[in-house]
């Protein structure tokens, strides 16, 4: 690879860091063609990039962020065998498509190496259960929104079920309230 090529390189991922803050770095080492052939389609499915690169140009690139990577940098993470999953706002994406690849191949590869989320770190496989469990922000708003809607919801439904008598919804809470 020619010299401009990895300056090329190194500059797009440093994009692709800065555009999507949750990427997570794998260990794929020991699959076969088929299995990682296999494992892409599910990351295409479920809109989550994969790409191999070599670990000194994920360094150079994460070197050349704003936030402090050196748990990663530093630590052993950036040895042997690395990919990448970029999962744009779904925090939880790689590690759902990770875990149901394993189980669909009863195998325990590819392993976590790291993942950042929003520039919190997580450095290992044994994280990948709580990783798939994390909401998106979307999810949260949802959730948020559905929490503030229910008081209103009760009260309309009191109203409704007691033939829109005050008599009526005042007994209804009385009721509830012993």
């Amino acid at each position: 690879m020619r010299k401009e090529s990895k300056v090329d390189l190194v500059n797009d991922l440093t994009t692709k860091f800065k555009e999507n803050n949750i990427f997570y770095l794998l260990d794929a080492s020991g699959l076969t063609v088929a299995q990682v052939n296999a494992f892409r389609e599910k990351c295409f499915k479920r809109d989550v990039e994969y790409k191999v690169v070599k670990n000194t140009f994920i360094k150079k690139a994460l070197e050349d962020q704003e936030g402090d990577f050196s748990e990663i940098i530093d630590g052993d993470v950036l040895k042997g065998f690395s990919g990448l999953l970029f999962a744009g706002q779904s925090p939880s994406g790689p590690a759902k498509v990770l875990k149901e690849f394993r189980k669909d191949n009863d195998s325990d590869h590819p392993s976590l190496k790291a993942a950042s989320i929003e520039s919190d770190f997580f450095i290992g496989d044994e994280h990948l259960d709580s990783l798939s469990k994390l909401k998106g922000k979307e999810e949260i708003i949802g959730d948020i929104v559905a929490l503030l809607q229910s008081p209103a919801k009760n009260i309309i439904s009191l109203l409704k079920s007691s033939e829109n008598k005050i008599s009526g919804v005042v007994k209804a809470l009385g009721n509830k309230q012993e």
